[in-house]
């Protein structure tokens, strides 16, 4: 296990770019850790919601991690998205991104099967005991229909000590506060939420894990920053400048909209695997509204240009 201080900071959720045909772009992949790395990213987590991992095989999904994990090389915290609903698939991921050197996973609690919490003590048991490495549990009831009740990460906090934190990602802040009461010191809590990472920042959150990040991975850092270094008014000045972009980026279900952001910067293909499409024209012009009334907005707070 490693140092939970290396789980602190901004986290890049990071997109799976694709070709036309639907294929992996891994050029453009490489491009795009790289651009992270150079914004001072403090983690990535590869084969997440946002990089579409249910879409992916599962050959696809070990593929993407090991690139991370070589292409990162250290630089960065790596936190792979291992979870399922069954089980024993999680548990497979889980030892086969172990062996490739992640240095945790992300384990979204399980999904449709909608187990009792009793069921979720023993899924995410029996995950940790197949490899020695840190699990990050992921509470998103919009997804899963059902949260990880704060009694429960608290049973697991204390029952595996690889079990070091979780991505609360259910759009309430005061979680931390439940979470930091009830949980073994030391446990991490991640924001799963660009909108909301300011307010869970303030209430104890070490850490957010971004969408937002994979289009503007500076703005993010710099939230962080400014508040782990108290500069109290130009947090709350990034966090106004946030908030509508980071609203956007959920305009249809993500990725597709992060992925149009980008799209329309060049960075990648906007393309995404059903049963996802690309936004409807509406939706992306109401995006592109917002994406042009930001850049305007982020050259009074950084100065200077975007990207």
């Amino acid at each position: 296990m490693t140092n939970t201080e290396r789980l602190n900071g901004i986290f890049t959720a990071i997109v799976t770019p694709f070709h036309d045909n639907g294929e992996i772009d891994w050029k453009n992949f490489d491009a795009l850790i790289e651009r992270q790395l150079a914004a001072n990213i403090a983690g990535l987590v590869p084969v997440g919601t946002t990089g579409e991992a249910a879409t992916l095989s599962e050959d696809e999904a070990l593929a993407i991690i090991e690139r991370t994990v070589k292409r990162v090389d250290g630089k960065a915290y790596v936190l792979a998205g291992t979870g399922s609903n069954a089980t024993d698939k999680a548990i497979k991921a889980t030892k086969r991104a172990a062996e490739v050197g992640v240095d945790g996973v992300l384990l979204v609690s399980p999904y449709y099967n909608k187990p009792s919490q009793k069921g979720i003590v023993a899924h995410f048991e029996a995950v940790a005991d197949c490899a020695d490495i840190d699990n990050v549990l992921y509470s998103v009831p919009g997804r899963t229909g059902m949260a990880i009740e704060a009694d429960t990460v608290a049973a697991l906090s204390r029952s595996r000590r690889n079990i070091v934190g979780i991505k609360e990602a259910g759009g309430d802040p005061l979680r931390v506060t439940a979470l930091k009461a009830l949980c073994e010191p030391g446990f991490i809590v991640h924001c799963g939420d660009d909108a909301l990472a300011l307010p869970f920042f303030s209430l104890g959150a070490s850490g957010l894990t971004s969408v937002l990040s994979n289009y503007d991975p500076e703005l993010c850092v710099a939230l962080y920053d400014a508040w782990r270094s108290s500069e109290n008014e130009r947090a709350c000045a990034l966090h106004d400048l946030m908030a509508p972009i980071a609203a956007a980026m959920f305009i249809e279900c993500s990725p597709s909209a992060v992925k149009c952001s980008m799209a329309m910067d060049g960075l990648i293909s906007e393309k995404v695997r059903l049963p996802l499409v690309e936004l409807q024209d509406e939706s992306r012009n109401v995006l592109a509204k917002t994406i042009k009334g930001y850049r305007t907005a982020r050259k009074e707070v950084f100065g200077g240009q975007f990207g």
